[in-house]
């Protein structure tokens, strides 16, 4: 696949080669209402278990078919999972079933399995199914009992299933179990919302409309709030905020206050179980009623109903569930009599395991909080991911009167620097807001810092910036120009301007412009202020964080062109796409689009490979040919070896497989930079971007002294980046020690633990470290506070 992994470090980690499947049956069913990614997550532990030499089996019709047994169970292949990965819902049925809710219908289930040596069972649903998983493991024992009284089994077959091991995956659109951040299939929903609000956007813009949107969510809200976050709407109602009684004034005012704005528009999200305080429901059709009444405003209904549960899974989706697939197994395999059945489940972003039980009595309590009133309660009980949005969504819709803004005499600048990624201009919006409501003047820099040394300032308001969270590319305009040749220049445009804080959203050029800046403050006094990058590059391949604003849309821009690819070539058969992506020297795009995607192979220049490699991999592809799976797709990043280039990969391809497959070549380019961005992107830039300033508006407040602000400590020029289960600020003086300035990447990167996974789903031998996982945690009930500052996204 490619060859070494670096140097050898004191070998404290646990492999999971000693991990074997062997001997061992493990069934995987999916339950419940059907999400995307769910395909993804049964091939990963199709793809897994097989790989660790256990047998795996199918049950179809979730509960249904392990009740009813027969064909419903059926042993599962490699190749039985290929080209699921792209395809919505679940190719194995789901199904609700009443029958297994009764004592006997679990006994016929138990009879299934034990005819097929089945005790590992891994089941992808809601907390329902969970539940129900966990009620059948709880009584096991009697059920085998029960069965040798009736002659059905003996007991020898009774000893040797003693045990039943389950592991969920929470697969639901709503994203309301506890214990995860998110649940297969909620981006993808998500995704689908957004089509659907970017479409409708155009046509109201036209007729000067509103639009009263109903999304799913009948006990969760966090379909709605995300979506109204990520498309900037007028009002949402979710059952987890229940209005106050005079809303509807407070509504209409606000609608008349932003067509008086000049917006053309107005959009009012509504989940499916949004009730008033007086646990009245509140309906589309009530609002557009009121809407049309009180302002007369041309009002439409649009219902988005099983839209949201359709369509191809998102990149996040397809990773997810690649991710929680390979981790369940390994949970399974790792599982002894006295582990509880546990959940797979996703912190920040970390691979976690959690007790069953607990997190579906924390998500029980929810629901009970909300019968109660205790709404407050409930939002808490939610997860630190929901409390954060719904924190962002209240700074962002400010009800106060911005007359009535106290001004705080400070100015904020905003502006992108590098290459344009989509999130940007979400992030400025949402900058630009929070900065508003909390008494700065803001200010926008046109064309990066060559925009800000020809003095291209001016301030922005409140309404310059609507519209925006759903635009690509930077609506500022970007350039990647840095600061150090310019210094008096822009030195005197912050004094012209008296520009007290700096918010900079880009790049890698980004965080050495900050550097530079910081670098200069000995020299400028101007430059002792606060400062805070935020890092947005496709690439992803700044310092200090995990994740960059920009990456998700890019991702999903490689992963549907792959999918296209993918379906051209199950049509000629016999074919190899050797496909190359862009990321500089940083082969995040590359690796985990490969895995997205489904790549035989992907070239990084994070592990070097030689020419023995390349004829490994062509081999490789040579025995897939003889399989059903008569495709390849290998993914190349456009800088991982200087001579190996996509040209010379691509005669080597053609000329080793003549004769067996034949080769094409696609270099996917700017299209990887442009489009509208994902709900994840506009998200993570609104809810990063209010962080930022919350963060700028503290550290203004205490480097205020004598009439000025001044600072030059090391710690008020930060960049905000994700740092496995956190949002956390850091020095940039401090990153450069992490920093490959020659190949412009970090010197550690979290995602290379992924490409042993990307590896063993290509049907590759290889080591897979896995002393990060496997550690049985706890649901936490009230956090840390200084915690709550750095709350996950």
């Amino acid at each position: 696949m490619a060859g070494a992994t670096g140097p050898k470090r004191q070998d404290t980690r646990k492999f999971f080669e000693n991990l074997s499947g062997a001997g061992k049956c493990i069934a995987v069913l999916t339950s419940g209402g059907d999400a995307q990614g769910m395909n993804g997550a049964v091939r990963a532990v199709v793809r897994m278990g097989t790989y660790v030499g256990a047998k795996v089996y199918f049950i179809h019709e979730g509960y249904q078919g392990m009740v009813d047994g027969g064909d419903y169970i059926k042993e599962a292949t490699w190749e039985s999972v290929s080209s699921v990965l792209q395809v919505g819902g679940t190719v194995i049925g789901s199904a609700r079933c009443k029958e297994f809710r009764s004592h006997e219908g679990r006994l016929k289930a138990a009879h299934n399995l034990v005819q097929r040596g089945i005790t590992y069972l891994c089941v992808i649903g809601g907390d329902g199914s969970l539940t129900g998983a966990n009620l059948f493991r709880e009584e096991w024992s009697g059920l085998l009992n029960e069965l040798i009284e009736q002659g059905l089994i003996d007991e020898e077959a009774a000893r040797s299933h003693s045990q039943l091991h389950i592991v969920g995956m929470v697969g639901s659109i709503d994203n309301d179990f506890c214990g995860t951040d998110m649940t297969i299939g909620t981006d993808s929903a998500l995704h689908r919302i957004i089509e659907v609000v970017d479409a409708i956007m155009t046509t109201a813009q036209s007729h000067q409309r509103t639009f009263v949107l109903e999304v799913m969510g009948r006990h969760c809200g966090y379909l709605a709030l995300v979506s109204a976050l990520a498309c900037g709407a007028d009002w949402v109602f979710i059952p987890e905020m229940p209005p106050e009684d005079g809303w509807e004034d407070n509504m209409c005012q606000k609608l008349s206050e932003n067509r008086a704005d000049k917006k053309r528009l107005n959009i009012i999200i509504v989940a499916e179980g949004a009730i008033d305080c007086h646990n009245k429901a509140i309906t589309p059709d009530y609002i557009k009623d009121l809407v049309v009444s009180r302002l007369g405003f041309d009002t439409r209904v649009t219902i988005l109903g099983h839209v949201q549960r359709g369509g191809t899974p998102s990149a996040f989706d397809r990773i997810l569930a690649s991710r929680m697939g390979v981790e369940a197994v390994l949970a399974l395999l790792e599982a002894s009599t006295d582990t509880p059945a546990c959940v797979v489940s996703l912190v920040g972003n970390q691979a976690i395991r959690l007790p069953l039980m607990e997190c579906v009595q924390m998500t029980q309590e929810v629901q009970k909080a909300m019968d109660e009133k205790k709404f407050d309660e409930a939002v808490r009980l939610r997860g630190r991911s929901f409390e954060n949005n719904l924190s962002t969504y209240r700074l962002l819709a400010s009800q106060t009167a911005r007359s009535e803004l106290q001004n705080s005499s400070f100015n904020v600048a905003v502006m992108n620097v590098g290459a344009p990624a989509a999130g940007m201009n979400a992030a400025v919006r949402s900058a630009v807001r929070v900065g508003i409501t909390e008494g700065h003047k803001m200010f926008a820099v046109n064309d990066g810092f060559e925009g800000f040394y020809k003095g291209q300032i001016k301030e922005i308001k409140w309404g310059d910036v609507g519209g925006w969270t759903g635009q690509g590319g930077s609506l500022l305009g970007t350039k990647r120009t840095l600061p150090a040749k310019h210094l008096d220049e822009i030195a005197e445009q912050m004094r012209i301007h008296n520009i007290t804080a700096l918010l900079v959203i880009g790049g890698f050029e980004a965080f050495e412009s900050l550097l530079e800046l910081y670098e200069a403050r000995a020299n400028y006094k101007e430059f002792c202020i606060p400062m805070c990058i935020l890092p947005a590059t496709i690439s992803n391949n700044v310092p200090g964080t995990d994740h960059s604003l920009g990456a998700d849309t890019s991702l999903n821009a490689i992963v549907e062109t792959c999918d296209r690819i993918k379906q051209s070539a199950s049509g000629t058969k016999r074919r190899v796409f050797i496909i190359e992506t862009m990321g500089g020297y940083c082969g995040y795009l590359a690796t985990v689009g490969g895995l997205a995607a489904g790549a035989d192979t992907v070239y990084i220049y994070e592990e070097p490979f030689d020419i023995r490699d390349l004829q490994a991999n062509v081999e490789h592809l040579t025995q897939k040919m003889k399989t059903s799976i008569q495709r390849g797709l290998v993914l190349r990043n456009e800088n991982c070896n200087e001579n190996f280039t996509t040209d010379f990969i691509y005669q080597l391809y053609s000329e080793e497989g003549r004769g067996v497959f034949d080769c094409r070549k696609n270099i996917l380019g700017h299209m990887q930079q442009g489009g509208a961005p994902s709900p994840f992107d506009r998200n993570f830039g609104t809810k990063v971007a209010a962080k930022a300033i919350q963060w700028i508006t503290k550290t203004l407040k205490e480097s205020y002294k004598e009439g000025r602000v001044f600072t030059n400590s090391e710690d008020t020029a930060c960049l905000l980046g994700m740092r496995r289960r956190a949002m956390v600020f850091q020095p940039v003086a401090q990153l450069r020690e992490e920093t490959d300035f020659v190949h412009r990447i970090p010197k550690e990167q979290w995602w290379l633990k992924l490409r042993p996974l990307m590896k063993i789903l290509a049907k590759y031998k290889t080591s897979y470290d896995v002393s990060d996982a496997g550690q049985l945690e706890h649901v936490t009930r009230v956090r840390p506070k200084e915690n709550d500052a750095s709350a996950a996204i």
